[in-house]
């Protein structure tokens, strides 16, 4: 897993609720059997028409958007079904950050396991930090995980509450397995004493 510490990038748009596990990856690309290649059908149906030409509405097909390493989205974003290729199909696409003002518990916990960055903050403030973005030329956002603040499009530094034990896995690169082996050693030395004679 990619270490997270601090990362300046593009931002998009998604102000929409509930949008649920299903839209952002829709069950017909569910067969592949590794993490690459679900970003070109993240938001498919909302992305491209029944020909597969881009929608021109669509939020993430705008210019100014391009290339976005953060998404500012409405409440309950994640929600639906317990599916982990969301959380793929967004870092495929080159999402690293997620700001929302809630997400789905299932969601959340599949976004730390992969080392997607998903900040829950007042509707209130991601409302204000999505007035923030210039849509006419795009705008940048700065997500510092060490200090745990956003330096906003307009000049602000707006501080989140993150869990200090998933901040600890993201920032140093560790899965749940990664997290496992920093006790190896601890780990051997149980088998050894209890080895079967």
């Amino acid at each position: 897993m990619k270490a997270f510490v601090r990362e300046t990038g593009r931002v998009a748009i998604i102000d929409r609720p509930d949008v649920d596990t299903d839209q952002i990856i829709p069950k017909q690309f569910l067969k592949r059997v590794s993490r690459q290649g679900f970003g070109e059908a993240l938001f498919y149906d909302w992305r491209f028409d029944e020909n597969g030409d881009p929608r021109p509405g669509f939020e993430l097909n705008r210019s100014e958007f391009a290339n976005a390493r953060v998404l500012l989205a409405g409440r309950n974003f994640g929600c639906g079904s317990s599916r982990e290729h969301a959380t793929w199909a967004l870092q495929d696409y080159g999402i690293d950050v997620v700001i929302a003002p809630s997400f789905g518990d299932i969601f959340r916990s599949n976004a730390s396991k992969v080392g997607l960055v998903i900040i829950s903050l007042p509707d209130a403030e991601v409302k204000r930090l999505m007035e923030s973005v210039n849509l006419d030329t795009g705008s940048d956002v700065t997500v510092d995980l060490e200090k745990r603040v956003i330096l906003t499009p307009d000049g602000r530094e707006v501080p989140f509450a993150f869990d200090e034990a998933t901040r600890h896995k993201l920032m140093n690169g560790l899965d749940d397995i990664g997290l496992t082996l920093q006790h190896e050693d601890e780990i051997a030395a149980f088998e050894a004493r209890h080895a079967v004679t």
